[in-house]
Order: structure tokens, then sequence, then C-alpha cells
């Protein structure tokens, strides 16, 4: 069994966290998915704790997942943006890439560096040289993430350039590059002290509380 964790963020960084229902692994592909019902639920609560935080529903919504999407959930998703008459919705799945790339010299490639596989597929170098430091800032060899585009409103070099700012916002460490954007790095961590909070307890909404 696992618990499903939802985190809205807004443009300044403020963001509220919540905890869905126990969800079960798909036999499919052995990850968790949510059902219809309750994709729709989390998402629902979710843009109303936004709403009574900030006076006012998002003009756009980004939902990051390190997983894939199956059919119920995007269902379930759809069903809560058009409730809230969300204009632009973009459904993104960040993983990790299979595959790496070279770049003649001695360092990797660029931090920065976004490759279309085809149109919904994308890597993106998060972590890489940088020229301004006219190096790579790290001890391993980079790895980029896939940026898989479910379906989006905006431009796969604006989602991808969106995902690339979002690593530099975790205000609690000083590297400047993470190799997750903050979206899947928070939710990592909360999740991993959010599986101490019993079942009947109602968890915190504010990430201060977790950090």
């Amino acid at each position: 069994m696992h618990t499903s964790l939802a985190q809205v963020f807004d443009e300044l960084g403020q963001n509220i966290i919540l905890r869905g229902t126990p969800v079960e692994e798909s036999k499919k592909d052995r990850r968790p998915h949510l059902s219809a019902e309750q994709a729709y639920e989390l998402l629902r609560r979710a843009l109303a704790e936004y709403k009574i935080a900030l006076g006012t529903v998002p003009g756009r919504l980004v939902v990051h997942k390190s997983s894939n999407y199956n059919d119920d959930e995007l269902d379930g998703f759809r069903a809560a943006t058009d409730e809230s008459e969300i204009s632009a919705v973009d459904f993104v799945t960040i993983l990790d890439a299979n595959i790496r790339l070279l770049r003649n010299g001695e360092y990797p490639p660029y931090r920065g560096t976004h490759i279309e596989l085809d149109h919904s597929s994308h890597l993106l170098y998060t972590r890489g040289s940088v020229p301004y430091y006219r190096v790579y800032p790290g001890l391993y060899i980079p790895q980029p993430i896939e940026v898989r585009l479910v379906e989006t409103d905006e431009s796969p070099e604006i989602i991808c350039g969106e995902i690339l700012s979002l690593t530099k916002m975790n205000w609690n460490n000083t590297q400047f590059d993470r190799k997750y954007p903050i979206t899947i790095e928070c939710a990592r961590r909360v999740g991993q002290i959010m599986k101490y909070i019993e079942p009947h307890k109602d968890p915190q909404t504010s990430y201060s509380f977790y950090m």
C-alpha cells in the first residue's frame, strides 16, 4: 500500500502539502496509481487549499509526476481542472533517462542541454558543464532526466525551461543545480516524513513543518 501526496506551488515558491488516500500498485507496471475518483479528489482539494491561501485559482496548472499517467488518473485530473475552470493545463512526467550524451572534450554536456527525441519525449540535462565556471561542478557523470509531455498547452521549450529553473529553487541547499525540480525533490523528502504520520491524523499543510 502507498499513500498519494500532492504539493501545490505558486510562482513565488510558496506551497501547500496534502496527503491523499492509500493507493495500490498497478499489476501492469508495478507502480502505484490513483483511481479516477482519487485523482479528482486529490487535485480538487489541492486547488481548494490554493484558493483559500491565495484568494484565487491558478490561471495555469502544471502537474509534475514521477511515474506515467494512466487513463483513470488523467480522467480524474481533467475533471478537477474543468471544475475549477483552469484554462491552461500541462501534465508532465519526469523520469531518470537511460540515455547519456557525449560531447567533444573532457567535460559532459552543458547544463540546460535539451534534446527532443520525439514530440512527447525529451532529454534535459539539469546538471552538466557550466560555461560561467568553465568546468563541470560535480563529482560523477551527470545523467539527464526524461521529460514526457502527456498533455500540454505550452511548448516543450517553455516546459523544459521551467523545469530547469525549478532545479534551482531548493533554498535549503547551497548547491545551485539539483538534478530534479523542487516539485519532485521536495515531494520525496516530505513523503519520507509523511509515512510516519498516523492515518487518522491530519498532517500540516505548510512545508515549513517538514524542513
